[in-house]
C-alpha cells in the first residue's frame, strides 16, 4: 500500500471512531492495516508521530496513540 493512502486511511479512521474514544493501542492500528506487516504499521504510526499527525499518551504503564490535540487532555492541556 502507498504510504500516504496508509496514512490517509488512519486518519479516517480514527476521525471516525473519535466519537467513542479518542486514544488507541498499537494493535488497533493493526486492523486498520490488515494486509501490512506489524513493523510495518509500527514504523509508520511512528513517522505520523514525529509529522505531528499523531501524538503518544503515556498513563506510565500503558502508552496509547491518538491524533493529535484531540482527547480529554488535550482539552485539560489548553485550559492550563
Amino acid at each position: 500500500m502507498d504510504i500516504e493512502a496508509a496514512k490517509k486511511l488512519i486518519v479516517e479512521q480514527l476521525e471516525k471512531k473519535s466519537k467513542s474514544k479518542s486514544k488507541f493501542y498499537l494493535k488497533d492500528f493493526y486492523a486498520f492495516l490488515p494486509d501490512e506487516k506489524p513493523r510495518t504499521v509500527k514504523n509508520l504510526v511512528n513517522d505520523m508521530v514525529a509529522q505531528g499527525i499523531l501524538e503518544y499518551w503515556s498513563s506510565g504503564s500503558t502508552t496509547m496513540i491518538g491524533l493529535k490535540g484531540t482527547g480529554k487532555q488535550a482539552a485539560a492541556e489548553d485550559e492550563a
